[in-house]
């Protein structure tokens, strides 16, 4: 199985890194470094995954890329 991707991006007003991963609504997490912020996500993965499971909910397939990777395989 793919994994889901993980967006990565600084965030002045927070002054730390955001990460989130778009195939998940609402998943992101924040860390003062991007390592920090990935380990972060990766958690707040793990719990949404696990909370979709015991309520019964659909969890989405990891279908999301970013526009480069369909412009290197188009």
């Amino acid at each position: 199985m793919k994994d889901y991707h993980i967006n990565v991006f600084y965030s002045e007003e927070d002054e730390g890194y955001i990460a989130d991963i778009p195939d998940l609504k609402f998943c992101s997490a924040f860390g003062k470094t991007p390592e920090e912020a990935v380990h972060e996500v990766q958690i707040a993965k793990s719990l949404w995954l696990e909370t979709a499971k015991e309520d019964n909910l659909p969890i989405p397939p990891p279908l999301y890329r970013p526009m480069i990777y369909q412009v290197a395989n188009a």
